[in-house]
């Protein structure tokens, strides 16, 4: 998926077509009241920030990033992984 961002970014940056990615950690939603305790408290250990992503945060990014205040970037992967994705 980074890869297909980028690569579209390019391809499409002189039409004035913005691609970019987004990659949020896991987020406290409805779905977590089918999980286990243990499935949630494993997705949790894996993230350094030591909680969730707020959906509001999520929105928040996207917001921007299709606003006209952000009118330049492309094939960009904006990083929500709370320090998961540190490497």
């Amino acid at each position: 998926m980074i890869a297909l961002t980028k690569s579209l970014g390019k391809k499409t940056a002189g039409l004035d077509i913005a691609v970019n990615a987004v990659t949020p950690a896991a987020a406290r939603t409805k779905i977590f009241e089918q999980m286990k305790q243990e499935h949630i408290d494993y997705m949790l250990s894996k993230i350094p920030r030591g909680r969730f992503v707020e959906v509001r945060e999520i929105a928040a990014m996207v917001a921007w990033l299709v606003s006209s205040e952000n009118s330049f970037t492309t094939g960009a992967v904006f990083d929500l992984s709370g320090g998961r994705a540190t490497y």
